[in-house]
């Protein structure tokens, strides 16, 4: 993921020179589970698709407000290394992608209209990449959590590969293992910092709605 601090510079140039820390003063924003009582009947969505703070932002404004989502936090799933950091991330090596792991409550929201939110607000027919960030750390993917989650996810994907990308998906399909909280810097970032690198493959696509 790129950070778009340097008026002067390109994508390529912000990539490749993003910050590992900050030391501008960050403001203090708590999430929406901080100001409710989260209810018994919550569930978590465990998702990957590019640079994870645009993620958690189009998430939050989409279901956010009463909408379903009570919290997100942005992460890294899917690897090998313990605790991993930002900067080890970002080499590609540690076999973790940037994630959002999402806690929702699915009497207001279901896990299918995040999973079909998700398919809408990324590409995921470039495997590896979204726009600009590439490496496997922005890898599409759903790391699901139990049987009924993998049972939608695979209905959800296939459909979304048949009616809207006509063809297939890069977007793997596996069981959440180890979740590992991002450095809060990264945490709410584009509310931080509303200038802030956004990844241009994060827009919601106008596609019909998927058959029942």
């Amino acid at each position: 993921m790129a950070f778009g601090a340097p008026a002067i510079g390109s994508t390529l140039f912000s990539r490749l020179f993003r910050p590992f820390s900050t030391s501008s003063p960050i403001l203090s924003l708590t999430s929406e589970s901080a100001s409710r009582d989260m209810s018994d009947n919550t569930q978590k969505a465990t998702l990957a698709a590019g640079c994870f703070w645009g993620v958690e932002h189009l998430f939050r404004k989409n279901f956010g407000n009463g909408k379903g989502l009570l919290d997100a936090k942005v992460g890294y799933s899917g690897g090998s290394t313990s605790s991993p950091s930002y900067r080890a991330v970002c080499t590609g090596q540690t076999g973790h992608a940037e994630a959002v792991q999402i806690t929702f409550d699915p009497s207001v929201v279901s896990y299918r209209s995040l999973l079909e939110f998700f398919y809408r607000m990324h590409d995921p027919t470039t495997k590896d990449r979204q726009g600009p960030d590439v490496g496997t750390q922005y890898r599409s993917a759903i790391f699901t959590h139990g049987d009924e989650q993998q049972k939608v996810a695979e209905e959800v994907t296939e459909k979304v590969s048949k009616e809207w990308y006509k063809q297939p998906v890069s977007t793997q399909i596996i069981p959440a293992g180890q979740w590992w909280d991002a450095e809060e810097y990264h945490q709410l970032y584009l509310d931080k910092n509303p200038s802030g690198y956004e990844c241009p493959a994060h827009f919601v696509r106008n596609f019909p709605p998927l058959s029942a």
